[in-house]
């Protein structure tokens, strides 16, 4: 959800209309890009963006946390969150828009990966089953695409096929329920739906009605089979936004939007449900001013968890007890930079980088290891509204 002044609603009625053919995606520069070091990084910059302008981003950041921009595509209006296949062969977008073909929905581009360039082809788009749609994540065996629709309240599967192309929904699901906060709470959200490590269950996490949804996950057949209870019921007026897995497969952590804080949650595996271990602010003693969680990951190494906070324009860093995994927190460090939504760590957990929304900013930070703490590099670039960041090691350094 956008910050207060900016909101989701405001800015679908600004741009109602999705065009219904194929954009023509433009980079800078069609032929082969210089190879980076193998430690350098590809980075894909998802935005809030009008229907005709650059809308997702290319950068390489070196291992030292230096951004260079490699090129921009014109991919439609607002994909304003982006996930790449494991084989990093396709990319797909979840477009926030609030009409398409005439219906009350979003839509899911799906683009093809130049492996030398970078550049992205278009493939097909699909209707999200829902409006608004803010999350899109991808089954482990890449078979299908999972989406959240915050306006719709609702979460869809479509089927990707071999060669990248997305299916139309073979799942939609419209969540019931609603919140004591009236203003954000008065219908169902959902605001992000990811796969179980294992690929057998689905979560989506619903702001609206303070809950996580559960669902067994057959990618394979497309299907997406509500359980019969909610696999978690958060803390009343909560708002949960986005949950993540810890490589245990374990634990798991939720970012409360509303309250600021952050849950750690044992997982039932067998079961698909989870159960509360404790929750803790994500602000230090004493700010009170407003303030909204957005986004929450986990280490590579697991003894670390990062969320972002927007209004204290922050990233919180939490140790995690071996034996429990319960948090501490550690630190609270500025973005630089004015409200912060996607952060994405390096495969190998040395470096941070952050999209600060309404500065037009993407920072780099270096991570102790040993600490997890977080320092500045200086390394800075301008991306104009950045939302979500997808940073995969350099495959054209191969």
């Amino acid at each position: 959800m956008r910050s207060a002044g900016f909101s989701r609603r405001g800015f679908l009625h600004l741009f109602a209309l999705a065009l219904a053919g194929l954009p023509l995606l433009a980079g800078c520069g069609a032929g082969r890009l210089p190879a980076g070091s193998p430690t350098d990084y590809l980075l894909y910059v998802g935005t809030y963006a009008e229907a005709e302008a650059e809308s997702i981003f290319l950068y390489r950041m070196s291992g030292e946390g230096a951004l260079t921009r490699l090129r921009a595509e014109k991919a439609g209006p607002n994909p304003s969150f982006i996930a790449l296949d494991s084989r990093h062969r396709y990319l797909y977008a979840a477009n926030e828009m609030g009409q398409f073909e005439g219906a009350a929905s979003g839509f899911v581009s799906a683009f093809g990966v130049n492996q030398q360039t970078g550049q992205l082809t278009a493939l097909g788009r699909q209707a999200s089953g829902g409006a608004a749609p803010c999350y899109l994540s991808l089954s482990p065996d890449n078979r299908a695409a999972l989406v959240a629709n915050y306006t719709g309240g609702s979460v869809a599967l479509l089927p990707l096929a071999p060669n990248g192309q997305p299916g139309q929904a073979a799942a939609t699901h419209a969540h019931q329920g609603s919140g004591p906060n009236r203003e954000r709470q008065e219908k169902p959200h959902a605001h992000c739906i990811i796969p179980d490590p294992a690929g057998r269950f689905a979560f989506a996490v619903d702001l609206g009605s303070d809950q996580v949804v559960g669902y067994r996950l057959d990618a394979a057949k497309g299907q997406l089979l509500p359980l019969a209870s909610p696999a978690f019921i958060a803390q009343p007026g909560a708002g949960p936004r986005h949950l993540t897995f810890h490589p245990n497969g374990r634990w798991a952590y939720l970012a409360n939007e509303l309250t600021s804080t952050v849950t750690t949650l044992r997982y039932d595996a067998a079961a698909g449900t989870f159960t509360e271990v404790h929750t803790l602010s994500a602000l230090p003693a004493g700010f009170a001013a407003p303030n909204t969680a957005a986004d929450i990951h986990v280490a590579p190494n697991g003894r670390f968890v990062y969320s972002s906070n927007r209004g204290h324009n922050s990233l919180a860093v939490f140790g995690v007890a071996p034996d429990t995994g319960r948090l501490t927190l550690l630190q609270t460090v500025s973005t630089r930079g004015q409200t912060p939504r996607n952060f994405a760590l390096s495969p190998d957990g040395r470096l941070l980088l952050v999209a600060n929304q309404n500065s037009n900013s993407l920072v780099t930070f270096r991570v102790d290891t040993q600490t997890g703490l977080l320092t500045a590099t200086g390394h800075t670039a301008t991306v104009p509204k950045p939302v979500s960041l997808q940073l995969v090691p350099d495959f054209m350094a191969r």
